[in-house]
């Protein structure tokens, strides 16, 4: 009987190590900016398939959330300790495993439909009309008159038209949006707020953030209407207006090449803090990079760099801050 017991106990911890591997892949094929709508709908039936399977997806997410978090924490002296093929082993409690299936599947569930942290497209980003991966721009005509650049990670769903004109939503991302018919209004939604535009040219970007999503609005030609929770604010060329769950911003004027270089494929930074440019590098390359030497957050940093050749950023980097990047499996960069 002790054979037989130890037969099954090791059947059954080399069955979770194959889950744990599956459940690690599937994290890392989610946060890749490649995974598809069908990814996202076979996911799903993995995680339903069995208690064990939605702990071990639940557990790999976690593993996946806390390294980005750790990220800024570890000491710079320890960057060199770090193994250089480090594998995520998430440890699933037979405890989970048997009484708190129901739970792990709900946060399988939760991790699929609305990822932590934005780690990866929702199911809803993954089934948008049109939506751009990692690094891809797209040029789309979702209605007769209007015409839309989609910057990278970027997912758009088109509405019907009401009589109130030609509506789009802007689910995650940044694109730029032009409306060629002076009479017929284009309306963009993102988040809870609209811009409303006739005959005008604007960039709407929307992202998630520590405090919750943000939405930037930014004119290029014509004027946009940006309407949230009965407020509302006009914004003209050169100018920009931001919203968040605290309500509308105040209309300011902007660098408009700087704003409008990401449509030519360049990244422009003018006296930028390192934080800064490293947040807005990680959305045009696969993997993460993070800081993890706070002092240099607020380092300036000027540069004109191509979107195809990301990369490139962290050699000058390395040379302007004597820093080094380290390199880790998954595309994940340790600066500091």
């Amino acid at each position: 009987m002790t054979r037989l017991n130890d037969s099954m106990i090791q059947g059954q911890t080399q069955r979770l190590d194959l889950l744990q591997r599956e459940a690690i892949a599937w994290v890392q094929r989610i946060d890749s900016g490649h995974a598809t709508s069908a990814d996202a709908e076979t996911l799903q039936r993995w995680c339903a398939a069995s208690p064990e399977h939605a702990a071990a997806f639940a557990a790999a997410s976690g593993v996946w959330r806390d390294i980005r978090r750790a990220g800024a924490s570890i000491p710079r002296n320890q960057i060199e300790a770090l193994p250089v093929h480090p594998t995520p082993r998430p440890v699933l409690d037979r405890r989970l495993l048997l009484g708190g299936g129901l739970a792990a599947a709900a946060a399988a569930y939760v991790a699929v439909t609305n990822p932590p942290l934005g780690l990866w497209p929702s199911l809803r980003e993954l089934n948008a009309d049109y939506r751009t991966a990692v690094g891809e721009q797209r040029q789309v005509r979702p209605a007769e008159n209007v015409t839309v650049r989609l910057n990278t990670q970027t997912s758009i769903a088109v509405h019907p038209a009401g009589g109130e004109g030609d509506r789009l939503e802007l689910l995650a991302g940044q694109a730029l949006f032009e409306s060629v018919e002076s009479v017929r209004p284009l309306v963009v939604l993102a988040a809870d707020g609209r811009s409303i535009g006739r005959h005008a040219r604007f960039d709407v970007r929307c992202m998630n953030g520590p405090a919750g999503t943000v939405v930037s609005v930014a004119c290029f030609d014509g004027q946009v209407r940006i309407e949230r929770n009965g407020s509302s604010a006009v914004v003209g060329p050169a100018q920009s207006l931001r919203y968040d769950a605290s309500g509308l911003g105040r209309v300011a004027a902007i660098d408009a090449e700087a704003e409008s270089a990401w449509q030519h494929g360049i990244v422009l930074f003018r006296a930028t803090p390192l934080a800064d440019v490293v947040d807005e590098v990680n959305r045009y390359r696969a993997g993460r990079i993070l800081l993890v030497n706070p002092g240099l957050a607020q380092r300036p940093v000027s540069g004109r760099f191509r979107i195809d050749q990301m990369d490139e950023i962290l050699v000058r980097l390395e040379q302007a801050f004597d820093v080094k990047a380290r390199k880790l499996p998954g595309g994940l960069v340790l600066l500091g």
